[in-house]
């Protein structure tokens, strides 16, 4: 990757600041289901007195079939099944593990950083999107909002806080754009791109300015692709604050992505997630090493 940081996640580090040399102030957009984000991350910023409010969103189920449909539509009855498989698959064969991994994770966050949230506004609703969510945002005037989120934000959403909205995006773009990013380059053999973007948001998908490229030196053999997207993240805390902040600042250009190739990739298959852990597990025998976290992304 041109520009990949070592992971710095550990507590006590100082905040970065802004330009004003005051610590940004960070509204968190995250998802009800993901107590590592709304939990974790949360208590993470309100240690750094970073944390301006959080929106949790709860999902309508309504949403979960219309995604569905989509996927259905754009890659055919089939593989939808492949898709459906692998839901059943994880859940019967990995989830388990992967819920005490990150019940101990957050434990171990909400420990290292027991930040008093007492006075930090929480709103609860059905999208980032509502008349309530971007009122809100505004009420709580943030200098930036950072989305740990699925949905396309509006507009008038993702533009409220002073500097914009920033995706911390389980993927790297532009190659591995969308929300399962990690696992399609795992699946594809990519494995010199398996990590996360820090980019702002525009009126695009996951296509606005890079700011950079973070990682950590995962287990393909052990981990499976959710722990892993979710390692990318928490892994690089510091990193990613302090590139968004140095970005804010003016201290950091984005990156030239430039004619490298841009995919939106879709749903997990079984198929392709059988066939990487085969891969995996082949590259394990023969103990030929992986192409490496620290790749270069050409």
């Amino acid at each position: 990757m041109s520009d990949v940081a070592e992971p710095t996640s550990g507590p006590g580090a100082a905040a970065p600041a802004g330009g004003s040399g005051a610590p940004l102030r960070a509204l968190l957009i995250c998802h009800h289901d993901a107590p590592l984000h709304h939990e974790g991350v949360a208590s993470w910023l309100a240690a750094r007195a970073m944390l301006a409010g959080v929106v949790v969103v709860h999902e309508p189920r309504a949403l979960l079939w219309r995604r569905l449909k989509r996927e259905r539509k754009r890659v055919g009855t089939l593989r939808l099944l492949d898709v459906l498989a692998m839901r059943v698959y994880y859940r019967l064969r990995l989830a388990a593990a992967d819920a005490a991994w990150q019940e101990e994770r957050l434990a171990a966050m909400l420990a290292a950083n027991p930040a008093d949230r007492t006075g930090v506004p929480v709103l609860h609703t059905h999208s980032a999107n509502s008349p309530e969510a971007e009122a809100f945002v505004r009420q709580c005037a943030p200098d930036v909002a950072i989305a740990l989120y699925k949905s396309i934000l509006k507009e008038s959403v993702f533009t409220a806080p002073a500097h914009g909205t920033w995706v911390w995006h389980p993927g790297i773009c532009p190659e591995y754009r969308n929300a399962h990013g990690c696992f399609w380059a795992l699946a594809a053999g990519d494995l010199g791109k398996v990590g996360m973007t820090l980019l702002r948001i525009d009126r695009g998908v996951d296509t606005g300015p890079t700011y950079g490229y973070f990682t950590y030196d995962y287990d393909e053999l052990r981990e499976s692709h959710i722990r892993i997207q979710h390692r990318v993240v928490l892994e690089n805390l510091e990193a990613v604050v302090a590139r968004m902040a140095d970005a804010v600042a003016g201290r950091a250009a984005p990156l030239d992505v430039s004619g490298r190739p841009s995919a939106v990739w879709g749903q997990p298959w079984l198929t392709r997630y059988l066939r990487w852990k085969l891969a995996a597990r082949k590259r394990h025998r023969e103990g030929r090493p992986r192409a490496g976290a620290r790749a270069a992304v050409s």
